[in-house]
């Protein structure tokens, strides 16, 4: 396969969005600047560490589906399973909702009793013992179901001081899974979100409300890029090397239809300076540079809005005649009282000034909501941005301070050559957003095809037991985001410099 090399020159945005873009760059410390360009977004050593061609590529929505197709794709596995995450629970069964509902733990015990050449590795954050809701315990003092010579458990410490490993990574032979969920306590959930699942419980019983979430499955080229990253950060925790796999037999399973086929991909990741390591800054570049690009509409999916400088861009766009519609979908209400304070009222304040700056009607921020007996907000655990039909990211990255330069990301992204790919793009978000309205998204997709917008399509849908609603945010407040979330939301890794609080 031969990746394109360029695509039709795009409109260049405004100067008023590249200036700002420009001016908020520079906060970063890096001195990359967003400037403007007619060829493509993706662009290796800018903003994405490698572009490589993906076999087939499935947007799986939500974890009872993403945990399925995982299951299956284990039970093919030959050669190795390398997981990465910022939390892991053994405890937790792949199909919850079933009876198959074997703990994950025991499930992999079993897998490499049966292969004699199957080996698992995983490599978990080391402070989630402390932050993460599962029970790590185990992975600390050990536990029966990785007593067992090809089961290795790594807790990952090599990272700065309040820095987080956060990729959601599993490689399975010839396959990989990227995206933002975790194999973790309070993460399945159908996409029907419905108020009293009895398959949402946690192992020790306690039920938790509905989530959404999204995951990548590729293969191909693609899938190793993303596997070589596993591995080299598996390398450098452990000093074990890993060679690469694959499989004998064809391990996707029957019941995912992919999404894309024979597309190039881009891996981008962030990774602060630590140890000698440069800091690497792609997820970062590459957001504001897609942002930067649109030219009819952004869909943004998020469990955290705070990044002043990606408000800037949008505030830009909304302000000129002609800009993109914005559509932003997160949790009304933040979980404990740091996340409380700092994700939710920055949230709060940059959605604030974004209405302000709203002079022509064109952006939204909703909640997704489901009706039982009461109404039930829906947690938002995506990362998800779609720019125009041309632009498509998932991954483990949310738009906060810290998933741009402090913590371990890795994001996957694709961007159309071709109408083939720009249809597919264009169908993911209609499927992921009918199913916060609980309909189709053939319905979907016609209400945007005939009232030629996103947000139009959304308010003529949004009458149903499933709906997005408005955040309820009053207008008046500030608009500037607060004082200590440079301690508590940093951007790089602590320096004394960093201790005294700036506006960005």
């Amino acid at each position: 396969m031969t990746l394109p090399e360029s695509e039709p020159a795009r409109r260049l945005p405004s100067a008023g969005v590249l200036k700002a873009a420009r001016t908020h760059m520079k906060q970063r410390g890096g001195g990359c600047s967003i400037r403007p360009h007619a060829g493509p977004i993706l662009r290796v050593g800018r903003n994405c560490g490698t572009i490589a061609a993906a076999r087939r590529a499935a947007v799986i929505v939500d974890a009872a589906r993403y945990f399925a197709a995982l299951h299956s794709v284990l039970r093919k596995a030959e050669r190795s399973v390398l997981i990465l995450g910022w939390d892991f629970d053994a405890g937790i069964a792949l199909h919850p909702d079933s009876r198959q509902s074997e703990q994950l733990g025991n499930f992999l015990r079993a897998l490499v009793e049966e292969r004699p050449t199957l080996e698992v590795r995983v490599l978990v954050w080391n402070l989630a013992t402390v932050h993460s809701p599962g029970a790590t315990a185990p992975l600390l003092f050990g536990a029966s179901w990785h007593e067992h010579p090809r089961i290795r458990v790594a807790l990952d410490s090599l990272h700065p001081i309040y820095a987080a490993q956060h990729q959601k990574i599993v490689c399975v032979d010839s396959i990989a899974f990227v995206g933002g969920i975790d194999l973790t306590v309070e993460r399945w959930d159908t996409t029907r979100h419905a108020p009293n699942d009895g398959g949402r419980t946690s192992p020790d019983g306690g039920a938790y409300r509905p989530v959404h979430d999204l995951q990548w499955m590729i293969d191909g080229a693609a899938a190793q890029a993303v596997c070589r990253i596993a591995r080299e950060r598996w390398r450098v925790v452990t000093g074990e090397t890993i060679t690469s796999s694959t499989s004998s037999l064809d391990p996707w399973p029957s019941d995912v239809e992919p999404d894309f086929e024979n597309v190039p991909m881009a891996v981008a990741r962030t990774a602060p300076a630590y140890n000698g390591a440069p800091e690497v800054r792609e997820v970062e570049t590459l957001v504001l540079d897609a942002l930067v690009a649109a030219k009819s509409r952004i869909y943004i999916e998020t469990q955290y809005f705070a990044e002043p400088r990606i408000a800037d861009v949008l505030a830009r766009h909304l302000a000129r005649e002609g800009g993109p519609e914005i559509v932003v979908v997160v949790s009304r209400a933040a979980r404990g009282v740091i996340e409380k304070w700092v994700m939710g009222n920055n949230r709060d304040r940059l959605v604030r000034r974004l209405r302000r700056a709203d002079r022509h009607g064109r952006f939204r921020a909703y909640c997704p909501v489901v009706r039982g007996s009461s109404q039930v907000e829906i947690l938002v655990h995506s990362k998800l941005l779609v720019v125009d039909d041309q632009f498509l990211k998932i991954g483990s990255s949310n738009l906060n301070r810290r998933s741009m330069g402090l913590d371990a990301e890795c994001d996957m992204a694709l961007e159309a050559g071709e109408q083939r790919t720009a249809a597919g793009i264009r169908a993911v978000r209609n499927r992921v957003i009918a199913e916060h309205l609980g309909k189709t998204a053939g319905a979907f997709a016609e209400a945007a095809r005939s009232t030629g917008s996103i947000i139009a399509a959304i308010e003529r849908l949004n009458d149903g037991p499933r709906r997005l609603e408005g955040l309820g945010i009053r207008d008046r407040g500030p608009t500037h985001v607060m004082p200590g979330t440079r301690i508590l939301d940093p951007l790089t890794p602590f320096r004394l410099s960093s201790l005294l609080w700036r506006r960005h």
